[in-house]
């Protein structure tokens, strides 16, 4: 075991910028009166940000530039990271598809193979080849079903606008297709090759000029359906679908595997639920070619016409559709219609399970479908029939995820994506053709260096507030002395019915390995891992259940022994940064470390930016006067209070004078246009001035931080590098503050 080194050394003495406070802007929400002193950090492209932003990122450098485990850490990330890593072959016409990065590649690259026991593979589609700083990432692929075309999309520095372009397979050249403003889209090939179905917006424009760089912020409306043939220019593209009257539905096209239909999924925020509209293609009197210069949409009929569940589309034959739905099933379930006899035709085909969740189903080999169960947040795969949904076989893998399964009906075969906490990941080829089918190892992830029978991984339940039983993963090193020392990081998400289930980190294993750190997955409220019933059981009026089952999961592993206060890190992003943003103004005492990235934190606003409005199922909106009450009690920036002052009668914070929140890194980033930057800048703004933070006398002399990544988005597409850097930044961050010595 190292000495303490660098964790020895004192943070130098911080000075924050004093940004402007705009005292005259004042909101009256429903009666109430809120200040908004930081509104113009909205203003993300505006002068005064910038400097904010270069005053920030020089604060944060003075500290991370005192951590001394950060070079020892990227070290460490970067042998870790410096492993073949493989996702499963999808098959189309003679070829084979799939993704692949030797190492340390910026971006995997897109490979074909002509047939698994034939050509070498060659590289397709080269992502590194996009940009020279590896900013610029492939955003989706959809490859022909003669595999004779590839169309990608392109985003740059993380942004969610993708532009898509066109190759020749057999010979790798470009067609001059782009096609701009896609966003929240599918590339759905036609049957016939000749082009393919995407949603875009109209190109963004302020004050009648269209807009073409810097990050756009506006509310996103109006999104559209059209058909692109290949080889022309995207003003000759065939709108299909758009509703004026509905500016804030989302579409994606979905072409049937028999080519007949498109079918469209509509939804209008994140919740689970959406219309579903189909065409007949194979009813066009001269297919798509009779739809140009008709200006007129396709025919689209409404089968599905209220938001009242969730319908995914697994297979049709003719007329017969079978879809994946929650509809009086918060466990899902399959349901076929006759979509010409809507009204009389539905049957559940497979019904909802008493207790795991129906995660997917994939229909292949015909008449074969593989199903994928949740059950205590461990996978179970079963293998059923698509015509009546009895079991045909139980698939046997180990206690972990399947990331994805690769297969269809055309096809005898499957490949299956497998990862667990001590699993870097295992690819299994199932011949489905056979009466009993088999799971064969095709690839194998193996990360040099790294051997799982040093760790344990395992499962446990521990009462939240209100009792409730709450399932958290704990893995750690073997043989642990459960004495309350050592440093702990506690990971949630707990949102949008997002489960958060067994996947491998080669970052867990450095802190694990070489910092001795406990790492805990808390599985709380607002997720989907119980179903639907889980997920509203933390959302809209419930959310405070999230915050309450993550605290609790805290509480637990100190009273365990597994850690102290000291030495707990919480960590999350996005919706899971909205969560350590209230757990740290709740709890601030329970923490000794926060990490919080790209949250949502100012819950009055946040449907005001690119797509927040969608958001609303599960948070609520301040227009609304009962959900502005359950927002402002949570909302981060609206929340931050000095726990060395006590509280109100009516307020429970008030610790005691020898409080003081808890060192805490905020991460943004600054092309980031899913959770804008400025809730981040107003949120960390907030914190420095409401706790005097640096200021003479103040109590407050733990260092609040931003790390402000650049050129980067949300956290999608982003390159090897900037992955091996961030960690290396805030878990030296979280070690040093929390005096945790390097173990050699």
């Amino acid at each position: 075991m190292g000495s303490l080194a660098a964790a020895d050394e004192p943070l130098p003495q911080l000075k924050y910028p004093q940004p402007r406070r705009d005292d005259s802007i004042v909101d009256d929400y429903h009666g109430v009166l809120v200040p908004d002193p930081y509104r113009w950090m909205e203003q993300l492209n505006s002068e005064e940000v910038k400097e904010f932003v270069g005053a920030q990122a020089a604060v944060a450098d003075a500290v991370l530039s005192a951590c001394g485990h950060r070079g020892r850490l990227r070290g460490q990330l970067t042998a870790l990271f410096d492993h073949p890593r493989f996702r499963a072959p999808f098959k189309r016409g003679d070829s084979y598809f799939y993704f692949h990065n030797p190492g340390l590649r910026p971006h995997g690259a897109l490979y074909v193979q002509h047939g698994l026991g034939g050509g070498d593979p060659a590289v397709l589609l080269d992502p590194n080849a996009f940009s020279e700083d590896g900013t610029v990432s492939l955003g989706m692929v959809g490859v022909s079903d003669g595999g004779d075309h590839l169309a990608y999309g392109t985003s740059g520095s993380g942004s969610d606008w993708v532009t898509i372009r066109v190759m020749r397979v057999s010979d790798r050249e470009h067609l001059p297709d782009t096609l701009s403003w896609v966003k929240f889209s599918r590339i759905a090939w036609t049957r016939d090759g000749l082009g393919f179905f995407y949603s875009r917006f109209p190109a963004p424009s302020r004050d009648g000029e269209a807009l073409d760089s810097g990050i756009k912020t506006d509310v996103n409306l109006n999104h559209e359906v059209y058909y692109h043939f290949l080889g022309t220019d995207q003003s000759q593209d065939v709108l299909c679908w758009r509703d004026p009257d509905y500016p804030k539905y989302i579409y994606i096209p979905e072409v049937t595997e028999d080519g007949k239909y498109v079918i469209l999924s509509v939804s209008e925020t994140s919740d689970p639920v959406n219309k579903l509209y189909y065409c007949d293609l194979s009813a066009l009197a001269h297919g798509m070619e009779g739809m140009k210069g008709t200006h007129s949409m396709l025919p689209f009929v409404k089968l599905v016409d209220k938001f009242e569940a969730c319908y995914s589309l697994i297979a049709n034959d003719g007329t017969d559709f079978t879809f994946l739905t929650n509809k009086d099933a918060p466990r899902y379930k399959l349901s076929r219609v006759n979509v010409d006899e809507p009204e009389s035709s539905w049957t559940d085909i497979l019904p909802e399970d008493e207790k795991a969740v129906l995660e997917s189903a994939c229909a292949v080999h015909g008449d074969k479908l593989l199903v994928n169960y949740l059950s205590d947040v461990k996978y179970v795969l079963h293998m059923r029939s698509l015509v009546t949904g009895e079991l045909v076989h139980d698939i046997p893998i180990d206690i972990g995820s399947v990331n994805g399964i690769s297969g269809r009906r055309v096809d005898s075969e499957v490949f299956i994506e497998f990862a667990s906490f001590l699993t870097p990941g295992i690819i299994y080829r199932c011949d489905v053709s056979t009466d009993i089918p088999e799971m064969n190892v095709y690839r194998e992830i193996s990360v040099p260096g790294f051997d799982r029978n040093e760790f344990e991984a395992k499962q446990v339940f521990y009462p939240s507030k209100d009792g409730t039983k709450i399932p958290m993963f704990i893995i750690s090193k073997k043989n642990l002395n459960l004495n309350g020392s050592h440093p702990a990081l506690l990971f949630g998400y707990g949102g949008f019915g997002m489960s958060v289930t067994p996947q491998f980190s080669a970052t867990r294993v450095v802190l694990m390995r070489h910092l001795g750190f406990v790492t805990c997955v808390a599985n709380i409220r607002g997720g989907g891992e119980y179903g639907e019933e889980w997920h509203r059981a933390g959302s809209l009026a419930n959310k405070q259940n999230c915050f309450d089952d993550f605290i609790a999961a805290g509480e637990f592993l100190v009273s365990a022994g597994y850690t102290n206060p000291a030495r707990l890190c919480i960590e999350g992003a996005s919706n899971g940064g909205l969560l350590v943003a209230a757990c740290l103004n709740q709890r601030p005492d329970l923490f000794g470390c926060a990490l919080a990235h790209v949250g949502v934190m100012d819950m009055l606003r946040f449907h005001k930016f690119t797509i927040g409005r969608a958001w609303t199922c599960d948070f609520g909106c301040s227009e609304n006067e009962e959900e502005f009450h359950w927002l402002i009690k949570y909302s981060p920036i609206h929340n931050v209070r000095r726990p060395w002052e006590k509280g109100d009668d009516d307020d429970p914070r008030g610790w005691g004078a020898a409080g003081q929140y808890p060192p805490t890194m905020l991460l943004t980033a600054d092309h980031d246009d899913r959770v804008v930057p400025s809730h981040t800048l107003k949120f960390l703004a907030t914190m420095q001035h409401v706790l005097r933070a640096g200021a003479e006398g103040s109590p407050q002399t733990n260092p609040i931080i931003a790390r402000i990544e650049r050129k980067s988005g949300h956290g999608c597409g982003r390159s090897t590098q900037k992955i091996i850097d961030e960690a290396a930044d805030r878990y030296a961050f979280a070690a040093k503050v929390m005096g945790v010595p390097w173990i050699d």
